[in-house]
């Protein structure tokens, strides 16, 4: 499988990662958490339901840093922006718990989650079936799984695991082959478009508009990476695209859910 050099590193990276946190934290461990975890909140159905009454359906992303941009927000405190995201209109949270190219740690998925009524994403390079379990106990509603990231057997290993738990699951691909391996592969109803390529990291939102007519109708549509203003929200909303996940626009703001609520407002004036 050929795979970007960043995603590459950052895939070892994690093979590595997963390996020391069932030394430190055995699988046993994690499974007597899941039994104490408090129960899910809807991630897919909270997002269908909005998408369906045709009104912008967002997941707010809580995230401190990435490899491309450095340090995004220096004043990070996941529990208060879960609550300005909330006040703002937010549908769902998304928050990076990888600790080593974007700073983040399964704490702040805690203190976000503790902090607001929302569903929550896991955003984070899921590999193995050690961290959807891990994603569960640490009270997760949903995770992500990258088809570039992935083999067609990982994909479905990990959806398994991930229906057993009741966790949704948001795909996320970036071009056609990796469309047609996530639509055949699994049967998520979340389908994330990320208008970011990791090859090289530029961005372009017509990736977006020119794979989501080759998308079922049953599934919703996630565009995710490059919404940075109320124009490129009303592009996504006059294609028919209802569904955004957004976060560096968001962090860079000093009210990151005042500045949701504005870039939506604008959107449907």
């Amino acid at each position: 499988m050929s795979l970007p050099t960043i995603l590459e590193k950052i895939i070892a990276r994690k093979s590595e990662e997963v390996a020391e946190r069932s030394a430190k934290n055995p699988l046993a461990i994690l499974q007597q958490a899941v039994k104490q975890a408090s129960p899910i909140r809807g991630f897919a159905r909270t997002l269908m339901a909005k998408a369906a009454s045709k009104q912008p359906a967002i997941i707010a992303e809580i995230k401190k840093a990435s490899p491309s941009k450095g340090i995004i927000r220096e004043a990070f405190y996941p529990a208060k922006i879960a609550k300005s995201y909330q006040i703002g209109g937010a549908c769902c949270l998304s928050v990076l718990t990888d600790k080593d190219f974007f700073q983040g740690c399964e704490d702040y998925l805690q203190q976000a989650r503790n902090a607001c009524h929302l569903p929550v994403l896991r955003k984070d390079f899921v590999i193995d079936p050690y961290q959807v379990i891990e994603s569960r106990a640490i009270g997760a509603d949903g995770i992500l799984l990258i088809v570039a990231a992935l083999t067609n057997s990982q994909m479905q290993e990990l959806e398994d695991v991930a229906k057993e738990l009741q966790l949704d699951v948001l795909v996320e691909v970036h071009d056609q082959h990796e469309l047609a391996r996530a639509l055949t592969y699994l049967t998520t109803p979340l389908v994330g478009i990320n208008n970011r390529n990791l090859h090289n990291f530029t961005v372009n939102l017509q990736t977006t508009l020119d794979l989501y007519r080759q998308i079922p109708k049953d599934k919703l549509v996630v565009t995710e990476s490059g919404i940075l203003t109320q124009q490129d929200v009303e592009v996504m909303l006059a294609n028919g695209i209802y569904s955004f996940l957004i976060g560096e626009a968001f962090m860079r703001a000093d009210n990151p859910g005042q500045q949701l609520q504005d870039f939506f407002k604008l959107a449907n004036r």
